[in-house]
């Protein structure tokens, strides 16, 4: 106790000065002081004892005691994954529902040192380093029923907490993640302006497959107009029809058939080619019926493309880009990392942050897999999609580092990746990394109008949708490059949280479309 003494000064030489004016540590918005400014402090908070505050949050656990005159509640507000205790003294005229889990409360008080807690014999506690005494209940946001209160005192699975996407951020892991996701978005701003990207905001409606795989989202209101006005003498909605009985799109909302974009790259690609260094960051969607762990039907990616630039500034870019993320997570979120089930997570982030990344050709990385001894699920041979598998096969345990694998084979990649001498391959990479495999995807952009033009009717795709971007060709074409980043992905690495559907708040999936 001598190191919390000496943080903390007697009361009546600090007196009960009012914390809630202090710039510093209250909410700029609120009148309240978040938890994180108390108990976040390097000394826990101690060196705040004395002041009073006013403090909001919810009840994780709560207990009476001395027949309900005294109650002690752990209040938690969002702001850090730790609690605060607040202790009700006998005094305080305070509702019996006060202790019910899921309880928000508003109360005023003086933060003080608590007393020491007796010690079992055989365990280390880690005592509290300060805790408010309540002077007074400003707010009860009472639980109905507290016996039915969905979500449970102890170690819900983030399976359950699914079917209750509406309460799953009072949890402390999904808590947790929340703020991880937005550190990881602040940091991606970040890195990008700092390195004089401009922020260019794609279309989520387009007009265009970036893919050209056709899994995509229709968007259309014929549905809606038919189903308002249906043809009472035909069993089919009334959906107008060209001569050939194909469906007339001239008459939908946009006059031609859209969708929800799959990537922005594209479009950001034309403000590269004015703009030079440009990225977008935001949702992306995909008509995949898949069930995995690793797939959403909506999900975000970062999307930065650089003119004047080729292969290898893209690579260049992805690995200074990847590790500014795994820095600012360990400068900024350590505590919530910490808290993560996967207690390899920090050293993984380290790992990556502070080791050079690998780089090796597809046809190098065949052969190494190829060569390993191991018995994959997946057959390896030169022209193969990596799977996972094999990812991580070169990432944990070949290289155990990142590694990026570039020139792939054309016939497995998209038709804007730039056509290399051999003509076999194009100028693509990705970013492995341990836990997730590919991270990041990118390539030198196909910048050759008649090369480009080729491609796309070798890839069997009409050219009237891409005349625009074959514009980029035609008039000023210039060397370009980017790369994809799934932003889930992302956080999956960072977490090792093991489904993707439990680091985006409302996951869209087969079947599931809650909220």
């Amino acid at each position: 106790m001598a190191e919390t003494d000496e943080a903390a000064p007697p009361t009546d030489q600090l007196g009960t000065m009012d914390l809630t004016t202090d710039t510093s540590l209250n909410h700029a918005f609120s009148d309240r002081v978040l938890i994180r400014s108390i108990v976040g402090r390097p000394d826990g908070g101690a060196g705040l004892a004395g002041k009073r505050v006013r403090v909001g949050g919810w009840v994780k656990t709560g207990r009476e005691q001395a027949k309900g005159t005294l109650a002690f509640l752990e209040l938690n507000d969002g702001s850090c994954p730790a609690n605060l205790q607040a202790v009700v003294d006998a005094g305080v005229a305070v509702p019996k529902k006060l202790v019910a889990m899921g309880t928000c409360v508003v109360v005023d008080g003086i933060l003080k040192i608590p007393p020491p807690p007796p010690q079992k014999q055989g365990t280390k506690q880690r005592p509290q380093r300060i805790e408010l005494g309540v002077e007074k209940v400003l707010h009860i946001g009472e639980v109905a029923d507290p016996a039915k209160y969905p979500i449970p005192k102890r170690n819900p699975t983030l399976e359950y907490l699914r079917d209750h996407l509406h309460l799953r951020s009072r949890t402390n892991t999904i808590a947790a993640i929340a703020r991880i996701r937005n550190a990881l978005a602040f940091a991606t701003h970040s890195f990008f302006q700092e390195h004089h990207f401009l922020y260019v905001h794609t279309p989520i409606i387009t007009t265009s497959d970036c893919e050209g795989a056709g899994e995509m989202f229709q968007v259309t209101t014929l549905i809606n107009e038919a189903d308002k006005n249906p043809n009472p003498q035909a069993k089919q909605l009334g959906i107008p029809k060209k001569k050939d009985g194909k469906i007339d799109y001239t008459k939908d909302f946009f006059a031609r058939q859209a969708y929800l974009t799959v990537s922005g790259q594209l479009q950001v690609e034309t403000y590269a080619c004015g703009l030079s260094n440009v990225y977008t960051f935001g949702p992306t969607f995909r008509a995949e019926h898949s069930h995995t762990s690793r797939h959403l039907a909506e999900f975000w990616m970062v999307e930065p493309e650089i003119a004047f630039a080729e292969l290898n500034d893209a690579m260049n870019c992805a690995e200074a880009y990847v590790k500014y993320l795994c820095k600012w997570l360990l400068d900024k979120c350590l505590d919530d990392l910490q808290f993560m089930d996967d207690k390899t997570c920090v050293d993984r982030l380290r790992m990556v942050a502070e080791t050079p990344f690998v780089r090796i050709s597809y046809t190098e990385a065949v052969k190494i897999l190829e060569e390993s001894g191991q018995r994959f699920e997946h057959r390896v041979e030169w022209g193969i999609y990596l799977a996972s598998e094999h990812e991580r096969y070169l990432t944990e345990v070949q290289f155990q580092k990142p590694v990026i694998v570039y020139n792939y084979p054309k016939g497995i990649k998209a038709f804007y990746m730039r056509l290399n001498d051999d003509l076999e391959t194009v100028a693509a990479m990705d970013v492995l990394v341990p836990k997730v495999g590919e991270l990041i995807g990118g390539s030198q952009r196909e910048e050759r109008y008649e090369v480009i033009r080729e491609r796309i009717l070798e890839m069997g795709l009409p050219l009237e949708p891409y005349e625009w971007y074959l514009d980029l060709r035609r008039y000023g074409t210039v060397k370009h490059c980017g790369f994809g980043l799934g932003f889930e992905r992302m956080i999956l690495f960072a977490t090792g949280i093991d489904n993707i559907r439990d680091v985006i708040p409302f996951p869209r999936y087969p079947g599931r479309a809650d909220l």
